[in-house]
């Protein structure tokens, strides 16, 4: 969402991912969590957090920048996603920390498949999330003006949109769905670090360019396919290489359909 309003890279995304993980270790403190509504009480407040976050991030580092060479901001991006690591280093410390069970896990055999429950959380939320999202996008107001602005912001601005308020919003959403995506992340692989979202970044990114980046059904996609494709190579003898193979999936995109499984070639005028 921020690459289609913005057209930039956001790098801190990761980090907010590892922010919401620790949101959540946290706020599983404060609710009693270990049941299904108290789980999901931890996911909210850990979205609500990082969407706060998202909105400082936007505020502070990506608004002065606004109109500045591609570049610069792109630098900058880099350079939030190291604050939020060595500030997550600071303050969180550098040791794995174990995450709580936030819902009461059991264990369920599906004709010879073992599927635990959080498994099955992690299936339902996304999928929420995901309908969620695209109805945000598609059938509300703030998303039309959301579409509006990625079109062509000073059109938008011209018919009385308020741009500064649509791009915060992005950054919201997209933050609070970085939290969601680490707290599920953090339910099956329960060792939290602040240096926990660099590989997960990395591996959206791919997801993203897979699918079409800038297209949130594409994201999507691209997501299952890297997954079903590591999942596959985890189970033979090239195990370790499995992460590799996300990147020699990206180079082969970029070689063979830059524009993604999903995204459209634009012309653009120089």
């Amino acid at each position: 969402m921020v690459y289609g309003v913005l057209r930039f890279i956001n790098f801190a995304h990761s980090d907010v991912f590892m922010v919401g993980a620790f949101a959540g270790y946290y706020g599983a403190k404060l609710v009693p969590a270990h049941s299904i509504w108290g789980g999901l009480a931890v996911l909210a407040l850990a979205m609500l957090a990082c969407a706060l976050l998202g909105v400082i991030i936007e505020r502070l580092a990506y608004r002065p920048l606004r109109g500045a060479a591609t570049l610069n901001v792109l630098i900058t991006a880099i350079g939030v996603s190291l604050l939020l690591e060595n500030l997550g280093q600071f303050i969180f410390g550098a040791t794995p920390r174990s995450f709580p069970e936030l819902f009461p896990v059991t264990t369920y055999n599906l004709g010879g498949i073992y599927i635990s429950s959080n498994q099955v959380v992690v299936i339902v939320v996304t999928l929420f999330l995901l309908f969620a999202l695209r109805f945000v996008v598609m059938n509300t107001k703030i998303g039309t003006a959301m579409r509006a602005v990625s079109l062509n912001p000073k059109a938008a601005s011209l018919v009385g949109i308020n741009i500064d308020f649509i791009i915060s919003f992005t950054f919201a959403l997209g933050s609070a769905l970085a939290a969601a995506g680490g707290i599920l992340y953090a339910l099956n692989y329960p060792s939290i670090d602040p240096l926990m979202g660099v590989l997960p970044g990395l591996k959206a990114f791919v997801a993203a360019v897979l699918g079409g980046i800038g297209n949130i059904p594409g994201a999507a996609l691209g997501g299952l396919l890297l997954g079903v494709v590591e999942t596959f190579v985890n189970g033979s003898d090239y195990s370790t290489y499995k992460d590799a193979i996300a990147f020699a999936l990206l180079i082969l995109i970029l070689l063979f359909r830059p524009a993604g499984l999903l995204g459209r070639f634009t012309k653009e005028k120089v």
